[in-house]
Formats: C-alpha cells, structure tokens, sequence
C-alpha cells in the first residue's frame, strides 16, 4: 500500500480542475476563420446560396440552414425575438371584390367576415420589459379563413435592417443584450449593436426609422403596419401581380416624445398593453384598413431600385396604396398564455392567390419559422393549439409527434392509398377550388451566393426617408442619434457610424450628430446620396386624423372643484368620443364624484391633454400641490393641449406656465364650452407643435 501511495502523482487542486475544463469550453476566436459547426470553413457568410443573382434560395444550403436551425433553438421557450407581445381578436372584411387581383376566397365576398388574431410586439426585449422602448414594433396577422390560415406577419416600419436571411442570426446576436452581462433590456443604444449596423451599410434606411418617431407608437392602436416583403396575388387565370401590403389605423398614426416614453418605462411598463385592453374592453374596438400597393410584372425593374430588396420601400406618390378592406379588433383574449404566448405565426402560411417573391430574406424566413415555433411549441403539432387550428379542416397523413390531439382513424397514412377509398387525395388542377399552386415564374441562373448588383444601393432611400421629414422629426431623428450613440463605450463605432454612414446619406444630419458627440464636422461621404424627391406621405405628422376620439384627457380636480363643471367637461369631451377621467390627489369624492386615479397614480404622461377645472378651494389645494403643478408643467413640455376653467388658472399660474399661449386655454366658470373648443381643435392635432423652443425651458 505504501509503495503504490508513494508512485501516485500529487492530486491537481480541484479548483485548478475545474478552471481547465472550462477553459476548452470557453471560444476565443483570435486568427481562426469562421467554420461550420462540423468544423467546415465558411467562404460566404453574407449570402445565401441562390439559383442566380436574384433567384430564389435552395435548400442544400447546409451553412444557412445550419446557422437558422441552431439560431432559432437558442431560446426555450420564449420567443428569440417578439417575445414582449401583447394581441386581440377581430374580424376582416374586404370592401369590393379582389377577384381581378387574386383569388383568395377571404378577399372576395364584401358581406364575409374573416376572423383575424393579431400579435403587436417588440423586437429587442424579453417578455418582462417595458412597452415603449425604442424597437421596431411587430405587427402579425392571423386570418382564418375557409381555405386554410394565411399570416400577415409584419412590422410598424416597411423595410429590414439586412437582406438576406443569412445574416438574421447575426443581426439579433448584435441587437440584444450584450453577453458578458445581460444589459441593455429592451434597448439598441449599446456597443454590439451599433458595431454591426456601421460595418453592414444594407441597414442604414432601417436604422434612421428606427431613430424616427416610428419607432415609440402612441398606442398600438395608432400604429401602421407592413408586410416588409413583396409577395404576389395571383387571380383565378394565373395573371401575377407584385404587392406591398400595408396597416393603416383608422385613427390616423402618432408617436410619442422620447423623454415621455422613457419615463412611461418606469411609470407604466404595460402602457400599450394596457392601452389596447382597456380600448376593447370599453367598446374603442381598434380598427385597421389593409392597404395594397400593385405592380405589374412587366413594370418590377422600373423603380431604380429592386422590389426584391427587403431594404427598400416603394414611395406611394410613385405607386398609390389602394385601400381594400378593414380589420377590426373586437374581443380581448381569454387567456394571454393560451392564446397571445401560444400563437403560431409563418409568413409561409398562405392560401390559394397569394404565393412569395424571390426576396432573400422572405426565402430564409419561410424556413425558419417552421423550425422555431417546434422548439418553441414542444413539437410538430404546433398547428393543433386551438389558437393555431384553421377553420378549414386539415386532414392529411402526417401523424403522431408530441402533444399530438388528433386521433386518427384507419390504416392509411400515406398516398397514394387504396386501403382508405384513396382519400384524402390532391385536388383536382382543373377544380375551381382546387389546391394551392405554386406561379410557375420562370427560373434560369447559376447556382451561386452572391448579391445581386440591384441590391448595392444602401444611401438614397435613407436620404429619401430623411428628406421627407419635417424639422420636427428631423429634429428627433438627430437627438435619437446623439443619444443612442452617447451610450456607446468605443469611440470608434462612434466614429463610423457618423463618417462612414450618416455622412454618406445627409451631410446635415451627420454633422449636428458630431458635434453632439463632440466628434469632428464629418467631410462628405465617399458615396453620398444627393438631394432625392421626398415622399410626403413618409412623414409620420402627415399620417394624423382631426378629432380626439378615443384620445385620454385628465380631468384634473381635486376636493372643492367645481362638480358642474367637471361633469360639463366630461359630457363635451365624451360627446367628441374622448375618454375623459378624474384626476386628484387622492381618491376622496369631488361632489359625489369618485376620481378615476390619482396624480402620482396616473401622471399626465398617460394622457393627451389636460383641463384644470374652477372652484376656488379646489383651485387652491391643486396650486399648493407639488405632484399637480408637476402635472400640468410635464404636460406643457410635451406639447399637449392645456385647458383651465375659472379658478383653475390658478393652478397654471402656480406652476408659472403662461396663461395665453400656444396650445393653452383659460376660459371662465360657466362657460366650459367657450374653451373647450379650441382645446379640442389643438387637441386633434396630436401636439402643439409651435410651442416646442418655449417647452424646452420648462423643468418637468
């Protein structure tokens, strides 16, 4: 025993062990060349292979589909993306006939209704974060129609930071949280994020919509909606048409200023939630038009551009968006696991009619979807989840798998069968409710990856976007810049980001972000876009609707208030389809009144405009309140319309705001509607615009 104990080596520490074992896990890529997970060397990772240029994307791409397939199963079982969701019921009705376009049956018929469930989600963030982060917004449609589900699955902004599908997994490593320490949530203002988009110019149009006022929505309610990609109708004689598909909110479309949406992160984390919840619920149903913009095949290579581009939007004083039905949203969900977190959305789920283009980023999407909803879903029956299931029945011979519920009867399944009187079967081609048929768009091209030369143009569409903005938004887009890129630890990503894509779009822009960087003035970019013709119907303050129905008004009061003249306020307001609701420093009743919330509880960046009600006790009790001065001075600074009656003025004076001015109104007791009026008229405009230089001076 004593000579086998004195041959033994002494025993590493289990500390030092331990320290090397992980050492051959950790992967520290210094001089390595990008390989597969087989060890393969990758000569191509920016393209898919394609059958040519701009063919469609073939399936042995081993390293494509290698890159999805791990990218997809990363996160069990929250979504990788879209994970922050929140969704509703309703119903879609077309206005006339498509039939001359395509021939899906739910685009037919005016007196049908097709029941729709609709998903509005974040990108960036996981499911606790806040709603109004800065992030693209998803925008996802699920029509149940009697041909089988078909997903509109898009976003509240028509064009995508990359172009081929390829480059997703790379796009989302950089935009979410960085990985040594979980942070930033619900963000893009970080290192990796800003890193990509400055080395991969294809995203420059997307990143300045995202630096737009697009990317902070009101509501969800107020939010346009894009299919991103090109897709085709094809009618009942097999003529194709090219179509862009758009959302367009009946209410009109508005933003939120950045320091409110902020601060509604930390107030309200649910506020588009919420939002949406409480508008059904109290019958406000959200309602949406489906726009199509149609181009005939012989006019796709007219535009200076390529329709297959996912990058590149087609401007609407070039093609018209023709307005063909409306959705509305009607019921709130049952069960927000069951439903919202359980639904199964695939921009491949398409019906009779409606078929794909070429668009490299829409190819590797309708892999994709697929494969990650079954290790989200625990398998391949996610289509039996009664969110999931078609109206339309879905028989054919796959079977078992996890969490199968069909119990299928008989010996056969496969087909062709005898042993079941040959059903189910394929359709018969010359049915005219035949199958679905691919549109045999003719194909010629040399297997290869490489991008397509239509696809080089990155700077003249953002240079379009910027020079459609009014100086409002232009406005917004450089703080949004300065602030984004102020967060950025490398003065290099800075730096290119300023002089190698802002300078190669707008010289302007690039130069007021630099100098709010405190970076050189940038000399002009090597490849600068030029002056474009702006399209005005891309600005978002051209996107509003007069009137304030549905809009949130704080009644402000408090005990002593005039109660005639709070319920005067509340009638006029309710009668133009406002949802007035009583605000006060506590929930004690105001003549017999109970208030809705109190002002710590709900602060005016909840709400759309204010009016400070008369009485001279409430008056008092407001003034000498630090919580309501704040209130009104918040609601001064973000551009809302401010009305007071009789001794409510007093409040305004309290808070040293002007008691005549843009956008705020005194008027005396007895005579609510005097002031109201105008109110309302500033009110339909969203904000009091004019009054932006004087509302920077207000400490709120």
């Amino acid at each position: 025993m004593a000579s086998k104990q004195r041959n033994q080596q002494p025993s590493a520490p289990a500390e030092d062990l331990k320290s090397k074992d992980l050492e051959r896990s950790r992967a520290r890529p210094q001089n390595e060349a990008l390989r597969t997970n087989q060890g393969v060397k990758i000569a191509d990772n920016q393209n898919t292979l394609r059958a040519g240029p701009r063919g469609p994307s073939l399936l042995e791409d081993f390293i494509m589909r290698e890159k999805i397939t791990h990218f997809d199963h990363e996160r069990i079982p929250e979504r990788i993306v879209h994970a922050r969701g929140s969704a509703a019921h309703g119903v879609f009705q077309v206005y006339e006939s498509m039939a001359e376009y395509t021939k899906a049956a739910f685009l037919q018929h005016p007196s049908l209704q097709t029941p729709v469930y609709v998903r509005f989600s974040t990108v960036q963030g996981p499911r606790g974060s806040a709603d109004t982060v800065r992030d693209v917004r998803g925008f996802a449609t699920k029509f149940y129609t009697s041909e089988g589900n078909y997903d509109l699955v898009g976003n509240n902004m028509p064009v995508f930071f990359i172009q081929d599908a390829i480059k997703f997994p790379d796009f989302v490593h950089a935009v979410k949280p960085e990985a040594p320490n979980e942070m930033p949530t619900g963000g893009s203002a970080h290192d990796t994020f800003w890193d990509f988009v400055s080395l991969v110019p294809e995203a420059t149009h997307m990143v300045l919509w995202t630096m737009s006022d697009r990317a902070i929505p009101r509501s969800l309610r107020t939010m346009e909606g894009f299919g991103v990609h090109t897709f085709r109708f094809v009618n009942a004689k097999g003529v194709s048409r090219l179509v862009k598909l758009h959302w367009r909110p009946v209410l009109g479309s508005y933003s939120l200023l950045w320091d409110e949406a902020q601060k509604l992160a930390g107030k309200d984390p649910d506020f588009h939630r919420r939002d949406l919840w409480e508008a059904i619920e109290r019958g406000d149903y959200p309602e949406f038009e489906l726009g199509v913009q149609i181009i005939e095949e012989k006019d796709q290579d007219s535009f200076g551009f390529d329709l297959l581009d996912p990058t590149k939007l087609v401007p609407e004083e070039i093609v018209p968006v023709k307005i063909i039905g409306k959705m509305t949203l009607n019921r709130n969900p049952d069960n927000f696991f069951a439903e919202t977190e359980q639904v199964a959305f695939h921009p491949g789920h398409v019906v009779p009619g409606i078929d794909f283009s070429n668009d490299p980023l829409l190819q590797g999407r309708l892999f994709s979807y697929t494969d990650t909803q079954i290790s989200r879903l625990g398998g391949p029956n996610f289509h039996e989840i009664p969110i999931n299931r078609p109206v339309s029945p879905n028989i054919n011979n796959q079977r078992d798998g996890m969490h199968r519920q069909t119990i299928n009867v008989g010996q056969a399944s496969y087909e062709p069968n005898s042993v079941s009187d040959a059903w189910p079967k394929e359709t018969d081609p010359a049915a005219k409710d035949g199958g679905f048929e691919s549109y045999p768009e003719p194909m010629e091209g040399t297997k290869t990856r490489v991008r397509s030369e239509s696809f080089a143009d990155h700077f003249s569409q953002a240079a379009l976007f910027y020079q459609s903005m009014s100086d409002v938004e232009q406005e917004h887009i450089a703080l949004a810049y300065q602030f984004e890129l102020g967060k950025v630890t490398k003065p290099e990503i800075r730096a290119r980001v300023v002089n190698e894509i802002l300078a190669n779009f707008d010289a302007g822009l690039a130069a007021t972000v630099a100098e709010g960087l405190g970076l050189p003035k940038p000399a002009k970019g090597a490849r600068a876009a030029g002056k474009q013709q702006p399209s005005p119907a891309l600005s978002l303050l051209n996107r509003g609707v007069p009137g304030i129905k549905t809009r949130k008004i704080a009644v402000l009061a408090a005990p002593g208030s005039d109660g005639a003249a709070i319920k005067s306020v509340q009638a006029a307001l309710k009668s133009q389809g406002a949802t007035p609701l009583l605000v006060s420093p506590t929930l004690a009743a105001i003549d017999g009144m109970n208030p809705d919330a109190t002002i710590s509880g709900m602060p005016s960046i909840m709400f759309d405009g204010v009016v400070v009600v008369g009485g001279a006790q409430g008056a008092k009790a407001l003034a000498q309140s630090g919580d309501a001065r704040h209130f009104v001075l918040e609601a001064f600074r973000h551009l809302k319309a401010i009305a007071a009656t009789g001794a409510g003025k007093d409040v305004l004076s309290a808070a040293h705001l002007p008691e005549k001015g843009d956008g705020v109104f005194i008027g005396d007791d007895g005579k609510v509607e005097a002031v109201l009026k105008p109110f309302i008229e500033a009110m339909g405009q969203h904000r009091v615009w004019a009054r932006r230089e004087m509302a920077e001076t207000v400490p709120a």
